[in-house]
């Protein structure tokens, strides 16, 4: 029953874990094209980043290890 308390929380961990690593490692911040003649005042954030990347598509497998995870949590209590 501990363990499977354990292996909830640590799955839990790395489907949250696996969903930040994609929202964060998922495109540049910068645009490569820049010249020095640009003013200084431009963000790192590039033009075209929109949520997409908190959708569905691109989070189900940090999503579906962090419910396995969550059901392991809720098991002993069945």
């Amino acid at each position: 029953m501990v363990l499977a308390t354990l292996v909830g929380a640590l799955l839990v961990t790395c489907g949250l874990l696996y969903m930040a690593g994609a929202a964060i490692y998922r495109g540049r911040l910068t645009e490569s094209r820049s010249s020095p003649r640009e003013p200084a005042g431009l963000t790192l954030e590039p033009r075209h980043r929109s949520l997409r990347f908190l959708g569905l598509k691109a989070n189900w497998p940090g999503l579906l290890i962090a419910a396995i995870g969550a059901l392991m949590l809720l098991f002993p209590l069945v």
